[in-house]
């Protein structure tokens, strides 16, 4: 493995060089994040214009290698408990924080999601965290619920995309067709077979422009149906632009400060919710 020191703004998946596993050094998590890349192919059904995958193609994860990907699980925890991997990383992040199901495009679009999971659960020391990082756009799928069913008993929870709560605003963020009606009925879906749901929220200007009032009420009103359907939320993972996004759109992308973040995390845990920021 490269002596390189990784840091929050380094999540190349192909650092340790394997195929399927790569450590990252997570903000949000606060320490090494083991993640799990299903889509090789980059391969995405969303194209969201902050995303930072290269050569992002429309599509669906790919046949996965269950006994390659198995080898390298094994191996690499090995390494972080037992090895000298940690060295690479900042002392103030030497934890392992979770095994992440996330990478470079829909981890639920993979058919082997399910067995995936249950890999993870024989592998996982028990009190590591497991979290599955989706736009919960596939919900619907029995693969998929079995999974989370079997995340919810091996200390798992959900990362569900929300970063702007209108079908308008969603097209303009996401790429995609998806309706709020939709949205809601997934995340009851994900809430019901894997109850620790947080959203993940992406708040950034637009060619210049920052998310107006319509932006926030908007998003208020989606956290005030969740309430009224009672789908129970962790809390809201608000996040900004670290990292240079690799679509056509990203001249146009720019972060927010500081205070404009806080300002809309303030109106978030108005509603009574968690809002841990990262900028």
């Amino acid at each position: 493995m490269s002596d390189n020191t990784l840091n929050v703004n380094d999540h190349d998946r192909a650092s340790a060089g394997l195929c399927y596993v790569y450590p990252v050094v997570s903000r949000r998590a606060g320490g090494v994040s083991i993640g799990i890349n299903l889509n090789t192919n980059n391969a995405c059904n969303w194209r969201c214009i902050y995303c930072q995958v290269p050569d992002l193609q429309l599509g669906t994860a790919p046949t996965v290698d269950m006994a390659l990907l198995e080898q390298e699980l094994r191996g690499f925890l090995y390494e972080l408990q037992h090895g000298d991997f940690m060295q690479r990383v900042p002392s103030e992040m030497r934890r392992i924080n979770d095994i992440a199901l996330s990478g470079n495009g829909e981890p639920t679009s993979a058919r082997e999601f399910t067995e995936v999971i249950e890999l993870i659960g024989r592998l996982k020391p028990a009190d590591l965290k497991l979290v599955l990082i989706t736009n919960g756009s596939l919900m619907q799928r029995d693969t998929v619920q079995q999974g989370l069913r079997r995340m919810a008993q091996l200390n798992g929870e959900v990362w569900f995309k929300l970063d702007r709560a209108s079908g308008a605003g969603m097209q303009r963020v996401n790429d995609t067709q998806t309706t709020m009606d939709a949205v809601l009925k997934n995340l009851a879906t994900a809430a019901t077979c894997c109850p620790h749901i947080w959203l993940q929220t992406c708040w950034f200007s637009l060619d210049g422009v920052a998310p107006d009032r319509r932006d926030e009420d908007d998003y208020l009103d989606m956290l005030s149906s969740c309430a009224r359907m009672g789908i129970h939320l962790q809390g809201v993972l608000l996040y900004g632009l670290a990292r240079p996004s690799l679509q056509v759109e990203a001249p146009r992308l720019s972060a927010l400060s500081a205070r404009q973040m806080e300002a809309f995390a303030a109106r978030i845990r108005s509603t009574g919710l968690s809002v841990k920021v990262s900028l």
